[in-house]
């Protein structure tokens, strides 16, 4: 039954739901980081390193979630997408918190993916329904600023919940955030999605629609990039607590090397910005995975030479630091890239992109970070590898397009075409 229609949201209260409801998926893994060995050995404590999993089920869960809810919220509405994926993130984060094994709360966390899923494909599909163009594209820069910050201070919060309540306290204030986001968008914010816009649920047409999109070279060459980036990014948020806590010692501090990182990363979004009109974005891809490459190659080096711990945590600094700022000049930008071709269906494209491109680079990061021996080489050489297979993708899709500035409303959108978080 559709929502009465009621007075817009002030912009700045919008955006400022519009962020932290994005923020979702930042939350549900950064906070986690400070746990992730305490985790391994208390509920599997032959095998700590599948603490890491806990990073990896979530992943999975929005990996998944992603292909469906964008559909769903184009049938459906925005509205009810959004609410009950916070409900189901609430619910799963109490069934983690109750878990009494490893797999239990690992399923968990896949259907707490599963619930971050729906607000993060239908909060950016409504800022599509309300606004077009250059203001959609600012309304869209400022939630994701308030976006950006939760990754500096979510491994605060956890640290200081877990001093406070132990680590199961953390899924108690998950749920705490999806009752309160859920609370706030269902109290102010109505539906945004026009009856005469809907569209069917049907399975075989978006089995049509997939199997359209991946037939397309272009699309399928930028999903493989796009999945690389994501197995970097996963296994490198897999790894950062264990190598600080096992290799330098400093787990206490591990939650402000982190802060700062995050902060210093959204530097390169606003480089991004300023590139990309000038370069085209396949050249900015191909800047941030030399880059990326670079700095693994460094870190590679130092390891191998079994170089002080000093040395050594230096140079791991700069890695954490390129790996996250590039971030923000390659995710975007493949992402948009593969979306080009695929104007006419839009919203299955990007879900169906942003759910392959997770689910594959889980496969490929989970593994690496698991190969995790008490030193930075099963990352930074992965990581080496996985540059060099990016770089030679990117020399099989065609010449960089230009950026598309144009205000075409092409119809209500599904999926963020941005961050993997």
């Amino acid at each position: 039954m559709a929502t009465p229609a009621r007075k817009p949201l002030p912009l700045v209260e919008f955006v400022a739901l519009s962020g932290l409801i994005m923020a979702s998926v930042a939350f549900g893994t950064d906070a986690m980081m400070p746990a992730l060995s305490t985790i391994g050995a208390e509920l599997a404590p032959g095998a700590p390193n599948s603490g890491q999993l806990v990073i990896a089920a979530f992943f999975l869960g929005v990996g998944i979630g992603t292909f469906v809810t964008g559909p769903l919220s184009d049938r459906l509405g925005r509205r009810p997408v959004l609410l009950a994926g916070l409900i189901l993130y609430a619910v799963a984060s109490l069934l983690a918190w109750a878990a009494t094994s490893i797999e239990l709360l690992l399923a968990a966390r896949v259907v707490q993916g599963l619930g971050a899923a729906g607000p993060r494909v239908a909060v950016v599909a409504a800022i599509r329904d309300l606004y077009q163009g250059a203001r959609m594209a600012q309304i869209t820069s400022f939630a994701t600023a308030v976006f950006m910050l939760v990754p500096a201070i979510a491994p605060f919060m956890g640290a200081w919940i877990i001093d406070f309540t132990g680590w199961r306290g953390i899924f108690i204030a998950f749920a705490l955030w999806a009752c309160l986001m859920a609370l706030w968008f269902a109290l102010r914010q109505g539906e945004t999605l026009a009856p005469e816009n809907r569209r069917p649920f049907r399975l075989g047409a978006i089995l049509r629609g997939a199997r359209e999109t991946l037939a397309i070279r272009e699309v399928t060459v930028a999903i493989a990039v796009l999945t690389i980036v994501f197995a970097i990014l996963i296994a490198t948020l897999q790894s950062v607590p264990l190598i600080f806590e096992v290799i330098y010692d400093r787990q206490d501090s591990f939650p402000t090397y982190f802060a700062a990182t995050s902060i210093v990363s959204i530097g390169g979004s606003f480089l991004n910005a300023r590139l990309v009109a000038r370069l085209g974005m396949g050249r900015v891809v191909m800047f941030g995975l030399l880059a990326q490459l670079a700095a693994s190659v460094a870190l590679s080096a130092v390891g191998l030479a079994a170089l002080s711990v000093e040395i050594s945590f230096v140079v791991f600094l700069i890695y954490m630091q390129i790996a996250f700022f590039t971030t923000g000049l390659t995710v975007g930008n493949v992402t948009a890239i593969a979306m080009v071709p695929l104007g006419h269906q839009a919203g299955l494209g990007a879900s169906l992109i942003n759910a392959l491109a997770t689910i594959c680079g889980l496969a490929i990061a989970v593994p690496l970070g698991l190969a995790f021996n008490g030193t930075t080489l099963p990352l930074s050489l992965g990581v080496v590898v996985l540059c060099c297979l990016g770089l030679a993708l990117l020399t099989r899709l065609p010449k960089p397009p230009v950026v598309d500035t144009g205000h075409a409303d092409r119809g209500p959108a599904t999926a963020e075409a941005g961050s993997g978080r």
